[in-house]
């Protein structure tokens, strides 16, 4: 069993890396078998968060509005993994979000990992579901806040654990930390008629501008000139 790792969870306003954003990272530092140091906070979206978002997470966009934005958030978050393992529950979807919004701010995020929900698929094929939440009631571990970063964090560590404890001797070759690998598409920065548009668009409306146009991606732009049309404020 891994002694020293980091475990972590994000909340996201969809699930395409591409398209949607991180609101919430929430990572535990493990060192020889015990939490070291949190890391717990929100990223202010450029978009507002979708009700059914809120919905799951219970995250709202009063509670980002102070929140920093993602080029402060995410080299903070590098800076807090060092050069650890990895730990998560479908941890590719987690990794490819932080990956691709720290490509695009010109870092880079190659880790080894390991994925409990790629364990459980094996040694739990009797459960009807091996989500994180049906894990932890199987092995009665509390999770005071699901689908909330951290929170969601420390029931994996707690989760991979226990597995550990009952499977690693018997498959350990399940437990082995790899390679994360994921297949992201870097979307291209904005372009200049997307910039220009949008700049008049806020400056008609009298909006505040909350985004960074040097970082701002083609994609984002899109999401931002809809938004702005259809009454959405930025």
């Amino acid at each position: 069993m891994l002694k020293s790792y980091i475990a972590f969870d994000i909340e996201t306003t969809g699930l395409s890396p591409e398209e949607n954003e991180i609101i919430e990272i929430g990572a535990l530092k493990v060192r020889d078998g015990k939490v070291q140091e949190r890391f717990m906070e929100f990223i202010k979206p450029k978009l507002s968060i979708p009700a059914n978002i809120t919905g799951i997470t219970g995250i709202t966009n009063e509670m980002v509005e102070n929140a920093r934005c993602r080029e402060e958030v995410i080299p903070d978050f590098l800076h807090f993994c060092e050069q650890d393992i990895l730990i998560g529950h479908n941890v590719l979807f987690d990794y490819s979000f932080v990956r691709i919004s720290a490509e695009s701010l010109g870092h880079t995020f190659e880790k080894d990992g390991i994925d409990t929900l790629k364990i459980a698929r094996t040694v739990h094929r009797d459960l009807p579901s091996r989500s994180l939440g049906e894990l932890c009631e199987h092995y009665r571990i509390n999770n005071s806040a699901a689908h909330r970063a951290y929170y969601d964090a420390l029931a994996t560590a707690k989760l991979y654990q226990t597995m550990a404890h009952y499977f690693e001797e018997k498959e350990p070759h399940l437990f082995e930390p790899s390679p994360l690998v994921c297949a992201v598409k870097k979307s291209p920065p904005a372009t200049k008629k997307q910039m220009d548009f949008l700049m008049r668009l806020i400056k008609q409306k009298g909006l505040k501008q909350t985004f960074n146009p040097d970082t701002l991606t083609r994609n984002e732009a899109s999401r931002l000139i809809d938004s702005i049309l259809s009454g959405q404020a930025v």
